[in-house]
C-alpha cells in the first residue's frame, strides 16, 4: 500500500534537525520501501505492508531511535490526501493560497462544533472530519491562526500544508 507520511515540527528554525538523506535511509533500513521524501519539512511517500497505525509508530519510533525527538507523524492514504484536497470550499485563487491543516484522527461531534465556533478576523476557517482549510487575506506571515488553539477544542494532532506541498505529495504518490 501506498502512505504519505506529514512529519510535524521538523527543521523548523533549527529545532528538531531531521536530514531528508538520512531519514530515507534509516526508514528503508526498518522495512518501508520506495521511500521519497520532499522538502525539509517532513513530507514522506512510501509503501508498506503493514497498516497506518503500524507505519506512523514505526516512522516515529525511527526518527526517535536516530535523532532522538519525539514528533507527531500523521499518515494518510493517497485516496484519503487526495479527498483532502479536493474537498477544500475555496475557487481556486484562495484555494491556491491557503493550508490545509491534517487532523490526525477525527474530531468528536460536540468537538468539532466547538472549533466551528472559533472566529477569526481576516481569514476564513472551514473545519470538516478530516482537515481543517485556512485562508488568510492578508498572507500566513500575518496570520492569528494558532494550531494549538483549534487542537485544543478539536481534541486532535494537525499538520499544515500548504496548496503546492499538497499537489507535489499527490503527484509523488501516483501509483506506478
Amino acid at each position: 500500500m501506498l502512505y504519505i507520511a506529514l512529519l510535524r515540527g521538523i527543521n523548523v528554525g533549527g529545532h528538531n534537525k531531521v536530514p531528508m538523506a538520512v531519514l530515507r535511509v534509516a526508514l528503508s533500513q526498518v522495512g518501508l520501501k520506495n521511500v521519497q521524501t520532499y522538502i525539509q519539512s517532513g513530507n514522506i511517500v512510501f509503501e508498506f505492508i503493514e497498516d497506518r497505525a503500524t507505519s506512523e509508530k514505526l516512522i516515529q519510533s525511527t526518527i526517535f531511535k536516530h535523532f532522538g525527538i519525539q514528533i507527531p507523524v500523521i499518515v494518510k492514504t493517497r485516496a484519503q490526501m487526495e479527498t483532502i484536497f479536493d474537498a477544500c470550499p475555496y475557487e481556486l485563487e484562495k484555494k491556491t493560497k491557503s493550508y490545509f491543516i491534517i487532523f490526525n484522527k477525527t474530531p468528536i461531534p460536540d468537538d468539532l462544533k466547538a472549533g466551528q465556533q472559533l472566529v477569526l478576523e481576516n481569514e476564513e476557517v472551514l473545519i470538516t472530519d478530516k482537515a481543517l482549510y485556512l485562508y488568510s487575506s492578508l498572507g500566513m506571515g500575518k496570520s492569528k491562526f494558532n494550531m494549538k488553539t483549534f487542537e485544543r477544542k478539536l481534541n486532535v494532532t494537525g499538520t499544515s500544508r500548504n496548496y503546492n506541498t499538497m499537489l507535489k505529495l499527490l503527484s509523488l504518490s501516483l501509483e506506478k
